[in-house]
Order: structure tokens, then sequence, then C-alpha cells
């Protein structure tokens, strides 16, 4: 081991990814040597990310599928919502992979490196890993920190879904409209549904999803998705073209807390997902560019990145889910027929004024949320 890198990186994912390839297109940091260290090759399509944008976004030319309007069904609404002035776009993980991959090639300042690491030192300065160890002069960590699952004063959420990309012998989807929640099945009166990314007319991921304080067994899911295809949109002929999984924290742990002079957290691990909803693409965006910002401005890499009124937002509305989860249903029933999409993504991106967001609050009270206020504010 005889390189000492500028940054290390812990974490060739998303966020690890979108870092470096921000910090290699800034002159600011031209001749210094990055370390992306990552377990896996990243050669697997082993998840699929959606977001909503306005007009066009820098990662256009890897959208594999765009939608215009949404679907929100549940045993008491039937509502197609239009998206405009947005978009929902889908990348699939392995074009983004290889897209940045292939941009980080030519640089010569940045390497990749397949290595497990289980700590940083902050004496040492080094990131200990299973085959060496890699000394930097700072390091971006994407590894959930150990204290989370010991620490019992926040509200945990556990956003999970097995999908199945599927294949009909019939047209059965519209392909300019997908769901964003199908609350017709649930699983034992939970906060469970189905999500479905039409591709085709006989193409979708359909996917089974829950946001609950309990972990599901794995045969649910397959349980739920027959279930759904056979019972509930009464498709009988199909093939499984492939399977994908996820586990997605949804909590309001300050994760930023962990921050250190020598070390920042990134992605899972530093709290960029959205608590209330799982979403991390756009916010991966814009917080690496606030990165980006702050070094460039001589300020710690990880100020201010999360945006605290929210975190109490989304605290209040995790601890709902938490304590009445048999009402997820209900709470989000009134939250997509009482607002617009547009006021909806505005305020899922931390872009509305408090007028805005009282509007959203307003829509959704219910003694449970004057509950969850006292008990996290």
């Amino acid at each position: 081991m005889g390189i000492t890198y500028f940054y290390v990186i812990v974490g060739g994912g998303l966020a690890g990814l979108q870092l470096a390839h921000k910090l290699s297109k800034e002159v600011f940091f031209k001749g210094k040597k990055i370390a992306i260290i990552d377990p896996s090759e990243k050669n697997e399509n082993d998840k699929t990310w959606c977001f909503w944008e306005k007009g066009q976004g820098q990662w256009d030319k890897i959208v594999s599928k765009t939608w215009t309007s949404t679907n929100f069904l549940s045993a008491e609404q039937d509502l197609k919502l239009d998206l405009s002035p947005y978009k929902y776009k889908r990348i699939k993980s392995l074009d983004f992979y290889n897209f940045i991959k292939k941009e980080l090639s030519t640089i010569s300042d940045i390497i990749f490196i397949e290595d497990e690491i289980s700590r940083i030192d902050p004496v040492t300065m080094q990131a200990i890993g299973e085959k060496d160890n890699y000394s930097a002069t700072h390091f971006f960590d994407s590894r959930i920190p150990s204290s989370y699952d010991k620490d019992e004063k926040y509200t945990k959420i556990y956003q999970q879904f097995k999908g199945w990309y599927i294949e009909t012998e019939n047209c059965q989807f519209d392909p300019s409209s997908f769901t964003m929640m199908d609350y017709r099945l649930r699983h034992n009166n939970s906060t469970s549904f189905t999500y479905i990314l039409p591709e085709t007319k006989k193409k979708a991921l359909v996917e089974f999803t829950f946001f609950t304080p309990f972990i599901a067994e794995d045969h649910v899911y397959d349980e739920m998705l027959k279930q759904y295809l056979s019972e509930v949109i009464e498709i009988k002929d199909y093939k499984i073209i492939s399977v994908e999984s996820g586990f997605i924290p949804m909590t309001d742990f300050p994760f930023e807390e962990i921050n250190r002079k020598e070390i920042t957290k990134i992605g899972t691990g530093g709290g960029w997902v959205k608590p209330s909803t799982g979403y991390s693409f756009k916010s991966t965006e814009k917080k690496v560019d606030k990165i980006v910002d702050n070094i460039k401005r001589g300020l710690p890499p990880g100020k201010d990145l999360i945006n605290k009124k929210f975190r109490r937002y989304d605290a209040i509305f995790l601890d709902v889910l938490a304590r009445h989860n048999e009402k997820g249903d209900s709470i989000f029933s009134k939250l997509y027929a009482k607002n617009s999409m547009e006021n909806i993504f505005k305020y899922l991106d931390e872009e509305t004024s408090l007028s805005e967001e009282m509007k959203i609050m307003f829509s959704l009270f219910g003694m449970e949320f004057i509950a969850s206020f006292f008990r996290k504010i």
C-alpha cells in the first residue's frame, strides 16, 4: 500500500458514483487522486431508480422510460393524476453503473478498487479493508453506522419490496401511466401496496411494497404478487422475466451527526434517503452538488446537507406510520385526493413555502398526527 488518495469514497453505489462523477467534472479537483472502494463490481441490474423531474435532466441519456400520469387506488379512491409539469423517470441501475464507469474510465486520477471496508481509523487516516488499507485526507462513507441498529430513540420504518418484471400474453398495461400505490390488496391490514411500472402494453414491473415497523418474510411477497395479478388486475397468463427486491430504512435517525472532520457520511448511511418516502435519486444529486460547493468554499463537506425543518415533518409522519400502521391506506388516500401532484412533488423535494407545507399537513389532519407532533417536536 503506497498510494495516499486525496479522497476515498467507501461504496460505489448511487451516492458514491454520483459524487465521483461530480468531482470529475470540476476543474477544482483536477490532479486529486480519488479511490472508489466497493466489494462488488456493479455489473448486475440490482435495482430500479425512479424520480420526478421538470423538463430535461443530466441523466436523460440513461433514462429508459418516462410517464406523464399516475394512478392511486384504494378501497375508496380510484384516482388518475396528471404529473405536469413533472415527468416520472426510470433508470435501471446497470445502465447507471455502466455510464458512470465509462465516464470515469478515462480519468487517471480516479481508480475503482474491489474490496470491503470494515472501518475507518481517523487517527491513522486509513480505511481498513479485507485486502488492503487505504490512506486519504478525507473519507466519504456510505455504510450505515452500527449505532443505527442500537439506538431506540428514533422511529424506524422499513420499506421492503419485491418486484416481478413480467410479460403477458395479451395487452394488459397502459405504458403512459404508472401506478404509484394500489391498496386494494394489503397484508394483514398493514401499510402495504402494489406499485406498477408499465414498460409496454405487455411488459411491466409489478412490485409489492411494505412501509412497516416489522420485516416481512420472502414468501409473503410471492403470495401477494400472485394474488394481486390473478385476483385484483386479473392477469392469468404471464411469465416472470426477472426479479428485484430491496430494503430501505425510513427513519429520523440523525446520520449526519456522525460526520467528523475527516469523515463525511453519504448515501443511505448519511440519511440521504427521504425518510417519509424512501426516494433517493434526486436528493443524492442535490446533496452531491452541495458537498462540492461546500468544499470549494472551504466549508466542511457535510455542512447543511439535511434540512432540519423537513426532517421534523418526516419524523412526525414516520411516528404516525409506526404507531398506526393500519392507517397508511387512509393517510395516503388523503394526501393524493386533496393535493395536486405538483404540490406533492414540490413538498417531497423540500421546495415548498410554509403556507404550502401547512396545506399538505392539514390535508392529513387527524388526532394521531397531533399526538406524534408532541412526541417528536
